[in-house]
């Protein structure tokens, strides 16, 4: 067995062996993101763009480039994003910066962008987990992007957290992907619905927004819930 140092995870130096490397590889390609559209609409400087960044800074060089409607254009020693847009009367698209673009676009140009990488790899990205994607965005898009989100969760584990009641209301007939959360007297449990929650869910008399908004969306008691302290059933899982 390698050597263990005082200034560095173990599991990278076990990671040469056969028994870690696999956990090496599950853990080192996860991505969590809390996209910022306004390091978003920065010009910024080439890297290696294998990876989008948690706040999405590197998102020019993370998009393909002959994605329709959006390209990678070059400045200089600099790169950002050029979106092109239709105009009525206008022969051809019209072109518009990232920093002309709302922060909902970008946000939402984020996520797809997150949950989509390495989809064509060998080793693509094992979980992804967005903070709000609702933020800024629309709420008539929301179907939407839930849509988009379910469809990525074929190739990769997907972990989203929300406040929005409305983006619930997509979930009702997935309750089993549904996991709330608690914080008490400092201390925060995470699980599945309480079974009272649960029961009006499959019946229909509430839906997973209403419930949130009347503030019964909890998880299950830590005194009867069996899957205490694991994550059971992410939103969207694979």
């Amino acid at each position: 067995m390698p050597a263990a140092l005082p200034d560095r995870l173990y599991l990278v130096n076990a990671s040469g062996l056969p028994t870690f490397r696999p956990l090496y590889d599950a853990l080192s390609s996860m991505g969590f993101y809390n996209l910022n559209p306004e390091q978003m609409k920065e010009i910024q400087t080439p890297d290696s763009g294998e990876l989008l960044r948690r706040d999405g800074s590197n998102i020019a060089r993370a998009v393909v480039p002959d994605v329709e409607d959006f390209n990678r254009v070059q400045m200089g020693h600099k790169e950002t994003l050029e979106f092109l847009q239709p105009v009525q009367g206008a022969t051809h698209p019209w072109k518009f910066y990232d920093s002309s673009m709302s922060d909902g676009t970008l946000r939402t140009l984020g996520v797809l962008v997150a949950v989509m990488q390495l989809v064509n790899r060998d080793k693509p990205i094992r979980l992804v987990g967005i903070e709000e994607p609702e933020t800024a965005l629309h709420p008539a898009a929301s179907a939407k992007l839930i849509a988009a989100l379910r469809e990525a969760a074929r190739h990769t584990q997907i972990l989203i957290t929300t406040h929005s009641p409305d983006l619930l209301e997509y979930y009702d007939d997935q309750i089993d992907t549904l996991i709330a959360v608690a914080a008490e007297k400092g201390t925060t449990e995470i699980g599945p619905v309480d079974a009272a929650c649960a029961e009006m869910l499959r019946n229909h008399l509430y839906t997973a927004g209403e419930l949130l908004r009347m503030g019964q969306l909890t998880p299950e008691p830590a005194s009867r819930n069996e899957t205490q302290g694991q994550f059971a059933g992410f939103v969207g899982s694979k």
